[in-house]
């Protein structure tokens, strides 16, 4: 998950008191926004492609999820470089190349809960931002460094378990793959995200200086995106995982 390098870094670099970039967040937001609206136009692509084209989606998608991967650290270094004029593109495509390796899970969301579940996914997204951009500014130096030391601590420990989920499906799909287990990961995923978008109002104007608000955007683009799909997936986990009784 690319946005845990982020956040390590965005902590370690979080400098108490004193702000680098006190109007990076303004800036950053446009790009944020932007971005969202990119990724979404990915996913009605890569949902338009399922439905025509389905046996060339999956050799698209991991192609798409592989190239992605690979953009998202040539991206982040040009942007932490404050070459914006490179950055620019690249970060679009990342957005839209991400919408797309969403398109499958977005789809399956319809299918097991309905288009509800996803509206609900991103309405609650859109409230924790407002929340978020109120509260986060003015959080002390004292919340802020524990509050980003917890998300640290939370990410490291959400791979983990990431990664258990991954493993045991192979052995023993009727226990991690779905049922309680996931719905663990899903609530913990989505109340660490939620914390992750407070702690990025506060670690940005910290950690970057003014002309690297595309950086800034990404991270904050990061943040929203998984607590988009960790709402997502829970929602589905509490629907019973698509099963209809």
């Amino acid at each position: 998950m690319p946005a845990s390098s982020d956040f390590q870094q965005a902590i370690r670099e979080a400098q108490v008191g004193r702000l680098v970039g006190p109007n990076v967040v303004n800036r950053a937001l446009p790009y944020v926004g932007g971005g969202m609206i990119l990724t979404a136009g990915g996913v009605l692509g890569g949902m338009a492609l399922m439905a025509s084209s389905p046996a060339l989606f999956m050799p698209l998608f991991w192609v798409a999820l592989i190239g992605n991967f690979i953009l998202f650290f040539v991206a982040q270094n040009v942007a932490n470089k404050g070459d914006n004029a490179v950055a620019l593109p690249l970060l679009s495509a990342y957005s839209l190349i991400t919408g797309f390796t969403l398109s499958g899970l977005v789809s399956y969301a319809i299918s097991a809960a309905g288009v509800g579940a996803v509206g609900t996914a991103a309405l609650a997204t859109g409230i924790t931002f407002i929340a978020a951009s109120i509260m986060g500014r003015r959080m002390s130096d004292n919340v802020g460094q524990a509050l980003a030391g917890a998300v640290g601590l939370g990410l490291l420990g959400l791979i983990v378990a990431m990664l258990i989920q991954i493993v045991g499906s192979i052995f023993a799909p009727a226990l991690f793959a779905g049922g309680g287990f996931e719905l663990l990961i899903a609530g913990f995923g989505t109340v660490l995200f939620v914390a992750a978008a407070f702690v990025d109002f506060y670690t940005m104007p910290r950690t970057y200086s003014d002309n690297q608000y595309l950086a800034g955007a990404l991270g904050m683009y990061l943040t929203y995106i998984n607590l988009f799909v960790f709402i997502l997936r829970l929602v589905i986990a509490l629907q019973g995982g698509g099963r209809r009784d």
